[in-house]
């Protein structure tokens, strides 16, 4: 095992202390694992996030005008623990309630809607959405239904920005739910991670061996397949995805996440495959982003995420957003 860490047991706490150092618009709460912004605004809706660390940019990397107010890490690839949510809660509440973005898996269903009620005993009005948007599995074991994966990230930046125009509440979580009904994204992988603590991978391909479907933290796919070629690799993504959802004559945005080590050469390489299969359904890409937006720590491969629009998510997508993950102008 090759990696630029001290010591296994602290990657998560260094990690943040660097973030905080390499941003100080942001600050780290020791000991409770979580980034928050360093200046709250009065009176704003706030949003936390959070889940396993080994995703990065998130949900660190999304905390910041436009987008969350705080994201709370657990350890890599564990959900947080409660009272690093209830923190979480508290540090993102100014007075207009909290709204929690939840990834589908079970243990952050459970922390999450805990932390929840504790706030709530606080006094802080606390609302959830979870996000479910990977199509590649109905169930898992990891997840009762669908898990979230890279189409978080368009649910921080539109309920971001609502939040950041003055949306109650109540507004909020109302485009949030819109924005998860209406995103599907779908994954693959090339080569496993190795966590830091166990050096070793957590799962084995072969040298001509590809999953297609596999989690952010490595649970199966829905097959394997061979290597083949990138407009092959995006017509089954992208089939897959089509075929769950409606998309036609529509606007969208799209997001070609990197996994954590796939060089930005292919993921441009896929994304303009995936844009001519699109073209030729008649769907008008109107915003794309390329890049690593939700990692599983150095696994090669991608996924594709998909937005549908309408001028309202279109709006709220090109508004502003200044984090460390994510800038949009």
């Amino acid at each position: 095992m090759k990696k630029l860490i001290n010591n296994p047991d602290h990657v998560v706490s260094e990690m943040l202390k660097g973030i905080e150092k390499a941003h100080p618009e942001l600050v780290y709460h020791e000991g409770y694992e979580v980034i928050s912004r360093r200046c709250k605004k009065a009176n704003k809706v706030g949003l936390v996030s959070g889940g396993g660390s080994g995703h990065e940019p998130a949900h660190a990397g999304y905390v910041g005008t436009g987008m969350l107010d705080a994201a709370v890490s657990g350890n890599v690839f564990a959900s947080p623990s409660p009272d690093r949510i209830v923190k979480g809660i508290e540090e993102a509440d100014s007075g207009a309630g909290v709204l929690l973005i939840i990834k589908n898996y079970s243990g952050d269903i459970m922390n999450f809607e805990m932390s929840k009620d504790i706030a709530e005993m606080q006094g802080i009005k606390v609302d959830c959405v979870v996000v479910k948007d990977d199509v590649a599995v109905e169930d898992s074991t990891y997840s009762a239904g669908r898990r979230g994966i890279a189409g978080t990230v368009f649910v921080h930046k539109i309920a971001g920005a609502k939040a950041e125009a003055g949306g109650t509440l109540a507004e909020v979580k109302a485009v949030a739910e819109k924005t998860i009904q209406n995103i599907r994204s779908m994954g693959m992988a090339m080569s496993p991670c190795i966590l830091p603590g166990v050096g070793k991978p957590g799962f084995t391909l072969g040298e001509d061996e590809v999953e297609i479907g596999m989690g952010i933290h490595g649970e199966p796919g829905v097959f394997h397949t061979t290597v083949k070629s990138a407009s092959e690799f995006a017509q089954i993504l992208v089939d897959k995805i089509l075929a769950d959802y409606d998309y036609e004559n529509s606007e969208v945005a799209v997001m070609m996440n990197g996994l954590g080590s796939t060089p930005l050469m292919e993921l441009y390489i896929m994304y303009g495959e995936v844009e001519a299969i699109l073209k030729s359904k008649n769907i008008r890409v109107y915003r794309s982003f390329v890049g690593n937006f939700m990692t599983a720590l150095e696994m090669s491969g991608c996924s594709v995420s998909l937005l549908k629009l309408d001028e309202e998510l279109k709006q709220l997508l090109d508004s502003e957003a200044n984090t460390p993950g994510l800038k949009v102008r």
